[in-house]
């Protein structure tokens, strides 16, 4: 099969749907005789952040010279960016020749009757342990996919576990409170393990504390253990002095958002924590090499065009505080979509006081994208005005038109839709970071 055939066999897989469980993925990599087994694991769950962690983690180990796999979900543009080692996709043909010699397994274990065929997510897990076997990995550094206890990542025995924060999300599955989903997100402690957190939940931390103690297992938080001071920050970086479980670290963080600064507290604690001795130099310069697109991601200036894969409330209000306290701008023009199983009202609740004028749109992604009609109630709800644009690009071009050189467009709501508006920018963003925003700090703290 070529690559296009590859990639709609496993999103067919998706007729599935997610289901959570051990035993399939438990079974699948032992028909591939346990590639997990290869290397060593840091796993990061939580309910925003977990990508961004998951990047710096990997950056600074291989910055200390490992050899670093990254698996990570969803992506923005292509399939092959969930399967990463050393800041490189998975080939298509290699992603072709696995999945090639994975086929027949998992059609085996569909005509088990005490088995079923693996899940998109659990065949995509698979795949990446696969892949980071052959290309003898270190560490691979791995975001939960859903909730923590059950889901398809944790049959790794983690080094360190990491759990950004705990939110309302999935709640007809992880459970409808706070607490429950901490508990299924906390099924990623392992005896005598690790665990970092940035929840600033007490009653989370507590019950963190208390699973970690059952299990003899070492806690830090953000906060109390580690901590940050923001010292200043521009359009193209923050500067921030870390204070580390070991040592101090001034770094040029080149993402935005306070939010990040939690992030890669949670990501030094990590490393730090390792048996492994990770230099100074190796996590400063890990963390300031670190690219996560797509989060905050500024794409071009005048006007400023800002995109960011907010796709819930809480990461919805801290996209809103960035926004006010990162950019300077006249009136700011949003192109929003999001998928139908979030929490719209409260989505929009949250953006909208700061929002001039909305363009509405709809990303392509399985059918999930909620009608703009619904995000129009919300919009007319707040007094603002706005079109529907049903194009996620055409959307974004309209938004440029509609815009003066002091505007900003903000595109966000989905991973989805972020990743359809970043291809009018992604042959040529590198080049866009170098020239037009390496101009110092524009504003001071």
């Amino acid at each position: 099969m070529d690559y296009q055939e590859a990639v709609e066999y496993v999103y067919n897989l998706k007729r599935f749907g997610s289901k959570l469980g051990l035993k399939i993925i438990t079974r699948l990599l032992e028909l591939m005789e346990n590639p997990h087994e290869n290397f060593s694991s840091i796993l990061v769950g939580g309910t925003n952040g977990k990508g961004s962690t998951v990047a710096m983690i990997a950056s600074i180990l291989q910055e200390a010279g490992f050899k670093v796999g990254m698996f990570t979900s969803p992506h923005l543009s292509s399939y092959t960016e969930r399967i990463i080692v050393n800041k490189e996709r998975i080939k298509e043909d290699e992603m072709i020749r696995i999945l090639s010699y994975m086929k027949p397994l998992m059609e085996r274990m569909s005509e088990d009757p005490n088995l079923r065929h693996p899940t998109f997510f659990e065949t995509t897990t698979a795949l990446a342990f696969e892949y980071f076997r052959e290309k003898k990995t270190d560490f691979a550094v791995l975001e939960v996919g859903l909730g923590g206890r059950l889901d398809a990542t944790n049959v790794v025995n983690s080094l360190v576990s990491v759990i950004t924060n705990v939110s309302l999300e999935h709640t007809k599955i992880l459970g409808n409170t706070i607490l429950k989903i901490a508990r299924e997100k906390a099924g990623i402690i392992k005896e005598n393990g690790i665990l970092v957190t940035s929840t600033q939940d007490d009653r989370v931390y507590s019950l963190f504390k208390k699973i970690c103690e059952e299990k003899n297992s070492k806690i830090f938080r953000v906060g109390k253990d580690v901590g940050a001071k923001q010292l200043n920050f521009g359009l193209n970086r923050q500067e921030v002095e870390f204070y580390g479980l070991k040592d101090d670290y001034r770094v040029k963080l080149p993402l935005l958002g306070d939010h990040q600064i939690l992030n890669a507290s949670c990501a030094i604690a990590a490393v730090e924590s390792l048996e492994e001795e990770i230099s100074k130099k190796a996590i400063i310069k890990g963390l300031e090499k670190v690219r996560w697109p797509g989060r905050l991601e500024i794409m071009q200036k005048n006007p400023l065009v800002v995109l960011d894969s907010a796709k819930d409330i809480l990461a919805m209000k801290r996209l809103k505080e960035a926004i006010l306290k990162f950019f300077d701008y006249e009136r700011l023009i949003l192109v929003v979509s999001i998928s139908s199983d979030k929490k719209i009202e409260g989505m929009m609740k949250e953006i909208l006081p700061i929002t001039d004028f909305v363009v509405i749109t709809k990303h392509k992604v399985m059918n999930r994208a909620v009608n703009p009609e619904t995000i129009a109630k919300e919009v007319e709800n707040h007094s603002r005005k706005f079109l529907i644009v049903e194009d996620v690009k055409d959307a974004v071009r309209k938004a440029l038109s509609l815009s003066n050189e002091k505007d900003l467009i903000l595109v966000t709501g989905s991973v989805f839709t972020v990743g359809e508006a970043r291809e009018l920018w992604e042959k040529d963003v590198d080049v866009r970071w170098g020239r037009e925003l390496n101009e110092g700090w524009t504003k001071k703290k």
